[in-house]
Order: structure tokens, then sequence, then C-alpha cells
């Protein structure tokens, strides 16, 4: 059994990191630490410091006030990374082994989309969405993330679907194999590590996504990135409160990343490697 020596580079290189993620840590912990003060106990001098009593009240109230905006962003970012992900497995699948003439233009002038801002078509999403009489609920806000989501989740499906043999699809399609036939029994079991991937990028960015949930929804329909906005958008705020509404929202994409972040690194290492 080999050891690895301890050098200054290697004690350099963890002491940075150890501090890194103590900095890293530092809103949380002053997160969790305002959420369990009592609201009278809430000052800038002892920010930092431990409650005298732990007041748990504060969770379940959150959690009563943010239950609605919670469920919306479930609908939401479940609606939306599904359909962002089967499309793009799709479009990665055309682009990777049906091309047809253009198609490379055709497939950069696609990737222009993901270097477009959010605030850059907000108004025209606005009139759009409006005009299909989508404005104002979870379904219009759904579409507009999935259309958006469709570059990214199209790269990396195409250049994932780059590393499957061309002469298999090719046989496939010699013995009569359709287009859907192809896809569902030889690319998509083959495709499950890029599923991860973008199903776990998708999560993440919708979920946390503030703009288009403020603009393009109204209070019913309103994702938890709003609502945990209103709830500290007020004169007189019980600090305790936010805090702990940004817990509850920081569970879902953590507990996420804590069991399927492994798998998160595989699919991005199997699209990676050509051998």
């Amino acid at each position: 059994m080999t050891t690895k020596k301890i050098t200054p580079g290697s004690i350099f290189l963890y002491g940075t990191l150890a501090v890194l993620a103590l900095l890293f840590l530092m809103p949380a912990y002053m997160a969790a630490v305002t959420a369990l003060k009592m609201p009278g106990d809430i000052s800038l001098p002892s920010a930092w410091e431990l409650p005298a009593t732990f007041n748990w009240g504060s969770f379940s109230e959150a959690v009563e006030l943010l239950k609605p905006s919670f469920i919306n962003s479930v609908i939401l970012t479940v609606c939306a990374t599904l359909g962002s992900t089967v499309l793009g497995s799709l479009n990665g699948y055309v682009f990777s082994k049906w091309k047809f003439k253009g198609s490379e233009i055709v497939f950069t002038l696609f990737l222009f989309g993901m270097f477009i801002p959010y605030q850059v078509i907000l108004i025209p999403l606005f009139q759009t969405l409006r005009a299909m009489n989508l404005y104002g609920g979870l379904p219009g806000l759904i579409l507009a993330h999935i259309v958006y989501g469709l570059p990214i989740t199209s790269l990396i499906f195409r250049n994932f679907y780059s590393q499957i043999p061309t002469a298999l699809v090719e046989s496939a399609r010699l013995d009569g194999a359709g287009f859907f036939s192809i896809y569902f029994r030889i690319v998509f079991p083959l495709s499950i590590p890029g599923f991860v991937v973008t199903s776990l990028w998708q999560f993440t960015q919708i979920w946390n996504e503030f703009l288009w949930g403020i603009c393009l929804t109204r209070h019913a329909d309103n994702p938890i990135t709003v609502g945990l906005a209103q709830l500290a958008g007020g004169q007189a705020v019980s600090w305790n409160l936010p805090m702990a509404g940004s817990i509850m929202a920081a569970v879902p994409v953590l507990c996420i990343y804590i069991f399927l972040g492994r798998y998160f690194i595989r699919g991005l290492l199997a699209g990676s490697v050509k051998e």
C-alpha cells in the first residue's frame, strides 16, 4: 500500500481549499443562525452569534407561506426540464446521425440561442406569450424555459451522440428500422448519462431563475424565487422567515446534487472521451 507524501505544495493546496470552503459556507451559516432566532434577537452586531433559544417555528411558518410557490416551482421545473431534455435529445440525435444539407449551418444558428441573455428577449417573450394567451400562468413560463433550454441541451446531446458509432445506426437503417425505432431501441438506452447531465443542469437553472418568474407570472403562479423575494420585500421584515425560506428553497437542488452528483460527473466524462 502506497501513501502520498505530504509536500508544502499539497499543504498549501488543501489549506486554500479549506479556507475557500469556509468562505463559501459563511452565507449558509448566517442563514441558518438567523432562521433559528426570534425576530427580536436579530441584529447586525449579533448576526454571527448562535441563538440563546432555537426558534424552530420559523421553518414551519416559512413552509406555510411559501408552500404554493414551492409547488409552482416543482411543477415548473419538472415539466420544463423534461420537455427541454427530451426535445434536446431528439435535436442532438438529428444533428449527429440524420444530417441533411445545411444541417451544420442550422445547428450553428440554433446555438446562438445560448448567447442571448434573458433580459434581451424579455419584452418580445412577453408579447408572444400574451398573443398566445399564455401570459400570467405556469404553462407560458414552462414553454419559455423549454424553448430557451433547447440550445444547450441539443449541444450536450449532439456531442454525446457523436460518440455512438454511425455504423451502428446505418446498420439499423439497412435492416428497415425507422427514425424513432432507432432512437428508442439503440440511441436512447445508450444516452442515459446524457439525460442525467442535461436534467441536472436544466433543473438547477430553472429552479433558481427569478426574472422570468416575476415578469411572466401572476401572484398565484409565482415560483419560489419570487415568493422568497416577496417574503423579504416589506418595510418591516422578520428576517428569520426569509432565511428559513431560503434554506427551504435550497434543499431540493442540494439533495439532488448530493445523491446524483457523481452521476453528473460520469455523464460529463462519458461524452468527452473518445476511445
